[in-house]
């Protein structure tokens, strides 16, 4: 008589479907974390950190922010090297698809003068920025080059992870309204909303199993700030 299907065979496709949800949560936070910056970009009301830097270094040298972003981000996993940080599949695609898709949403997004548009589309870029956030960190495909460098400053000068991200994004953001980056009521409101927002979707995108290979660092920052 013909059993049923094997324990590992059960295994191995439930696996195979957690691996795809993954996949899909990675690449999916990935576009919509681009996009909710994109609209953070278009309220004109003050944007993240690391996005007030971005935004200042294109006003200077005529690049657009989705470019600077990448380059950015490119040049801060070098400095990974010295911190010995190692990066999975999500560092690396994080580098590219955020500011791409930051980029497609500013041509796609009109912008507007009157509040009354302004500030709905600094709330819905908050919360889709918590959304992807969300999406991101529970696919657990490795840290976002800057809160790998956070990550890195902590583990190797024995900091704390607080202080060490606090350092940094206060150097990117005085950095960046210094050179022009937009600073304003959106930058404080991302600042108190994200923290929550990431951790609510956090527990709503929570992928069950381990992932493969090394296990994640201990007090990896949730940001998003995923970048």
């Amino acid at each position: 008589m013909q059993g049923g299907p094997s324990v590992t065979a059960t295994g191995t496709r439930g696996g195979e479907r957690r691996l795809g949800r993954r996949v899909a949560q990675l690449y999916g936070g990935l576009l919509l974390y681009g996009v909710s910056a994109g609209l953070m970009v278009r309220a004109e009301l003050g944007l993240s950190p690391w996005e007030v830097f971005h935004q200042g270094v294109s006003e200077r040298i005529g690049l657009s922010i989705g470019i600077v972003s990448v380059l950015t981000g490119a040049l801060v996993l070098l400095l990974w090297l010295p911190l010995r940080e190692r990066p999975g599949l999500g560092t690396v695609s994080n580098v590219v698809l955020v500011g791409l898709s930051l980029d497609a949403t500013l041509v796609l997004t009109p912008q507007w003068e009157a509040l009354a548009v302004r500030w709905p589309l600094l709330l819905s870029g908050i919360v889709l920025n918590g959304v992807a956030t969300g999406l991101y960190i529970a696919a657990r495909f490795g840290a976002g080059p800057r809160d790998g460098l956070m990550t890195g400053l902590h583990r190797r000068t024995g900091v704390s992870l607080r202080v060490a991200r606090t350092g940094v994004e206060l150097v990117v953001l005085v950095s960046g309204y210094l050179l022009g980056g937009g600073v304003g009521a959106g930058t404080a409101l991302y600042a108190l909303s994200i923290g929550p927002l990431a951790q609510r979707f956090l527990r709503v995108f929570a992928v069950d199993g381990p992932p493969p290979g090394p296990p994640a660092a201990p007090g990896v920052p949730v940001a998003p700030d995923v970048r």
